[in-house]
């Protein structure tokens, strides 16, 4: 969800027709995962028997959502505005990006090894 609004909400700033198009491609692009990772996570839960959802931890989130998808870390912090990065500058937002990536592609790299 961050990768997506970080993208899309560039787009407005960028200059550049060319760039604005990429920006929106990868922004739409990342809506796309979070439809497979929100899918994914329905089909997990949408048959949890009460037993199931006490002993996996999952009862404080039912509580709230059911088992409605709702985007939250690991430790229970809903998704916010925090996540993501939209200065208006167009080579700011750009190193922000790639910082980003490189966060994350370093993140999954070290899950690996």
């Amino acid at each position: 969800m961050g990768a997506s609004m970080r993208y899309l909400s560039q787009r407005f700033a960028m200059p550049y027709k060319s760039a604005k198009g990429t920006l929106t491609d990868i922004g739409t692009e990342e809506l796309g995962h979070l439809e497979i990772v929100g899918a994914i996570v329905h089909q997990l839960t949408r048959n949890l028997t009460p037993e199931e959802i006490e002993r996996s931890g999952f009862g404080p989130y039912y509580i709230d959502h059911t088992v409605g998808v709702w985007p939250q870390a690991a430790g229970g912090v809903p998704f916010n505005a925090c996540e993501f990065q939209s200065k208006g500058d167009p080579i700011t937002d750009l190193f922000e990006d790639l910082a980003a990536d490189a966060a994350i592609a370093k993140e999954q790299l070290a899950t690996k090894l």
